[in-house]
């Protein structure tokens, strides 16, 4: 079997974190594994294994010739046989589909908010479908809406994994009095709607009972963003809240961390619960998406409604007043994700997927 994955950035998103984990993951089990970046590189380009076979594009134009010759170039020299193209790196894959028609697509759907979208908004996508020899998807209701618009009659459920790391290197660099941290991983923008979490902590007034809020994730220094520090500066809360931008080193945050917070109007299959459960955090996270599938409610987390901050400052008091609560539901998320979201139980499914193809 020789797969290639596609993905169009290698910055720190959940898709292209996957596209990732899956090159990296296959380079240990198949025959060959490869693994394209078409519009741009990232932090992540440091995480591919030495065994990956890899490829920058550098695609400017929506059909770039040169960039789609470099890409043939780079499949016939490698025998690739399928090309597992992620989000928006369909259109690329289908391209060049039209010059090697032998080639298989399977296109990986990691946007938990296509449920809310109409077909007129996914026409191209919904258009170009019947060149894919099937579709992934990361949770059960994105399955539903790919079997019903999409003009491919193969749809699987593939879900996220985690890469365990048995060695942490412990950085002191998160602020805050430790045992009293909550770290909120996501990067800021749209639809992880930090703006909820923000009013819950100063609501609560959890910065006098010691407790500091630190938000780990890109800053695209946009209006969102924005946002975010204007809150922070008029609650006069630039000693409790915290940003750090993106950070490479999330193991070690992890570590230093007490309480894990997800708060999304809409997601897919977040693998920021998948990191939360590996360090044994309890976490508080929004009921969208698969979450509610990784999470059970009192047992391995608390879920709350994302329109609801009364709900979301009710968990959150309940991990707070009760330490007791926060290991129990730590360790009970860390066995769901040993059990069900790591690399080797994944790959087997994704090598079944792909030997259906």
């Amino acid at each position: 079997m020789r797969v290639l994955q596609i993905i169009d950035s290698l910055e720190a998103g959940g898709a292209e974190r996957m596209a990732v984990n899956f090159a990296n993951a296959l380079g240990k089990t198949i025959e060959f594994s490869g693994l394209v970046a078409t519009r741009k590189e990232g932090s992540l380009k440091t995480q591919i294994d030495s065994d990956v076979s890899y490829l920058f594009l550098n695609r400017k134009l929506v059909i770039d010739f040169k960039a789609i010759l470099r890409l043939r170039k780079f499949i016939i020299k490698n025998k690739v046989t399928i090309i597992h193209a992620h989000s928006s790196s369909f259109f690329i894959a289908v391209l060049l589909k039209l010059t090697l028609p032998k080639i298989k697509i399977t296109w990986h759907d990691h946007y938990g908010k296509r449920i809310d979208e109409t077909q007129i908004k996914n026409r191209y996508l919904i258009l170009l479908s019947p060149f894919f020899s099937s579709v992934f998807v990361v949770n059960p209701v994105l399955e539903q809406w790919n079997k019903k618009n999409m003009l491919c009659s193969k749809v699987y459920f593939i879900p996220n994994f985690i890469k365990i790391i048995n060695k942490v290197e412990k950085d002191p660099s998160l602020k805050g009095v430790a045992g009293k941290r909550i770290l909120f991983l996501a990067n800021l923008k749209e639809p992880k709607n930090h703006s909820i979490m923000l009013k819950a902590f100063e609501n609560l007034k959890l910065n006098h009972l010691g407790w500091s809020l630190h938000l780990i994730g890109k800053d695209y220094l946009d209006d969102y963003s924005k946002s975010i520090k204007i809150f922070i500066k008029k609650h006069a809360l630039e000693n409790d809240i915290h940003l750090y931008n993106s950070r490479s080193d999330i193991t070690s945050i992890l570590s230093q961390a007490t309480i894990g917070v997800l708060t999304s109007t809409h997601e897919g299959f977040p693998l920021t619960l998948l990191e939360y459960g590996l360090a044994s955090l309890p976490v508080v996270s929004t009921n969208k998406g698969y979450c509610s599938s990784i999470i059970n409610n009192n047992n391995s987390g608390l879920l709350f409604n994302p329109l609801q901050i009364l709900e979301l400052e009710s968990q959150i008091i309940k991990l707070i007043l009760d330490e007791e609560l926060r290991n129990e539901l730590g360790l009970n998320l860390k066995k769901t994700v040993l059990e069900n979201y790591v690399e080797d139980v994944v790959i087997q499914k994704l090598i079944l997927a792909y030997n259906r193809l």
